[in-house]
């Protein structure tokens, strides 16, 4: 069953109408609907026969709504050298300045306190390449 069924307030959210107006269209036979308990169901094919252009179906969740996520990540490293906070700075300077074509926007914040030794990075990304990130610093501080 790969059919997308919604429900007469969603076919009403998505087209700007009010619930009324769908009842009456469905009960009317201008809208094909089922019938499911007390309540119809339109299919998404019907409900694009019926507006004559094609309506994008929601991937999951309630209609009109996409999924998003993002990660807020804190590096802090300890004893690590100038030279090393460089390039990492650089690094992670470069990847935020070439994303690939399927990323989210990337921000990035580094300090370096040079008396402790100590670098501190703040990412806030999508999951994919601020996993990816994450990885670039493991493989420069391995090195």
């Amino acid at each position: 069953m790969n059919e997308r069924f919604y429900s007469v307030e969603q076919v009403a959210e998505r087209l700007g109408l009010h619930v009324r107006t769908i009842r009456t269209y469905v009960r009317d036979g201008r809208l094909p609907a089922v019938r499911i308990g007390k309540q119809y169901r339109i299919a998404h094919e019907d409900l694009e026969a019926f507006t004559g252009r094609p309506v994008p179906a929601s991937p999951g969740g309630t209609a009109g709504q996409q999924r998003h996520s993002e990660v807020s990540s804190i590096v802090e490293i300890d004893a690590i050298s100038a030279e090393t906070a460089d390039r990492v700075t650089t690094l992670l300077m470069g990847a935020a300045a070439n994303p690939r074509p399927e990323d989210e926007p990337l921000r990035i914040e580094t300090a370096y306190d040079a008396e402790r030794a100590r670098m501190k990075i703040i990412v806030l990304g999508g999951l994919g390449v601020t996993a990816r990130l994450l990885d670039y610093i493991e493989g420069v501080l391995s090195s």
